[in-house]
């Protein structure tokens, strides 16, 4: 018995089976869309907060009023948010999945990476949100945005992962960048996988108007816990340290030409950059994370790293120029 009579049939066949595969993949996608929001959605909140009173604007809005969103991460109410979004307020009100309004305290934030923990105090446990390790996104991941846009209320946009590792005012934090729509309000919020998974948090857009202009950033999932832990664990997070040591300027001729750097001219004690003994006092700083010896380049390293981050050193000692990579280390207890 022969399945196809001739060669069209095969074709047609083909073609059948081409269309019905495509309509199963994209019924697929929707699918996992909405169990993604579905799963998601309880665990981010709107956030309101109001400054110093201020005149009004002519739907009654006051101008210091705040709009924001926030990611529960624990079922009895600690909550994450951008520090930007309740900076400088004094109310600060979270309602939730079910219209629900709590009055919310500040628990500690974090400038570096903009972020603030608050707490409220529910009357049942909270359902926080499932994370993924952010290190295994990809570009082009199918990704939700999650959040209180124009202060609308919870809206839901999609998109795919644009780049990650972006540098946009602070290296250490390696920023996802996502074209799914992020505009103010989303500030907060949760990037989403197809799994329902948060990835990161919504934190910053790129554009000249203030609105969607299809670049915007989260913070990814992975730092964001890891400096929401030490901020309810110890109140802030603990600065990057290599060592305590004095340095000053230093002008030399190296090859025939007229340089400077910064020379250590003082240990008080050791620490990351010293603990095998190889950088000694007379040793020059050339070169901090590839950018040029000063006083301001070693503290920006210093001030927006997180203990364990890494920052590269180029050294001249004894003649030699030598490469370095330190891990930092948290601030000793005093």
């Amino acid at each position: 018995m022969r399945l196809f009579d001739n060669k069209l049939s095969r074709i047609n066949f083909l073609i059948l089976i081409g269309i019905l595969t495509y309509l199963f993949a994209n019924m697929s996608n929707e699918d996992a869309y909405v169990e993604a929001i579905y799963k998601a959605s309880p665990s981010v909140i709107n956030i309101s907060a109001k400054r110093n009173n201020g005149p009004r604007l002519f739907n009654g809005t006051s101008v210091n009023e705040v709009i924001g969103s926030g990611i529960i991460i624990s079922n009895d109410g600690y909550i994450i948010t951008n520090l930007h979004v309740i900076e400088g307020t004094r109310i600060v009100q979270v309602e939730m999945d079910n219209g629900q309004v709590y009055p919310a305290s500040l628990i500690g934030f974090d400038q570096r990476s903009d972020l603030a923990v608050i707490k409220i105090n529910p009357e049942a446990a909270l359902k926080p949100i499932e994370v993924s390790n952010s290190s295994s996104v990809q570009v082009g991941d199918q990704v939700i945005a999650i959040g209180n846009a124009f202060g609308l209320g919870k809206t839901f946009t999609s998109g795919i992962i644009s780049a990650t590792g972006r540098d946009y005012g602070n290296p250490y934090l390696e920023l996802i960048q996502t074209d799914a729509a992020i505009n103010p309000g989303n500030s907060g919020g949760a990037l989403i996988n197809h799994k329902g998974n948060l990835i990161g948090m919504n934190t910053k857009i790129f554009s000249k108007t203030g609105s969607y202009a299809g670049i915007g950033f989260a913070l990814p999932a992975n730092k964001m816990i890891e400096v929401a832990s030490e901020i309810i664990q110890y109140g802030s997070v603990k600065k990057s340290w290599i060592g305590d040591f004095r340095v000053k300027i230093k002008r030399f001729v190296l090859n025939n030409k007229a340089t400077y750097g910064l020379e250590i001219v003082e240990l008080n004690s050791y620490g990351p950059l010293f603990n095998d003994g190889k950088i000694k006092p007379g040793a020059i700083i050339l070169l901090v994370n590839d950018k040029l010896p000063s006083w301001e380049n070693l503290t920006y390293a210093l001030n927006n790293s997180f203990p364990g981050d890494e920052i590269s050193f180029q050294i001249l000692q004894d003649s030699n120029i030598q490469n370095f990579t330190v891990v930092t280390e948290g601030v000793p207890d005093q």
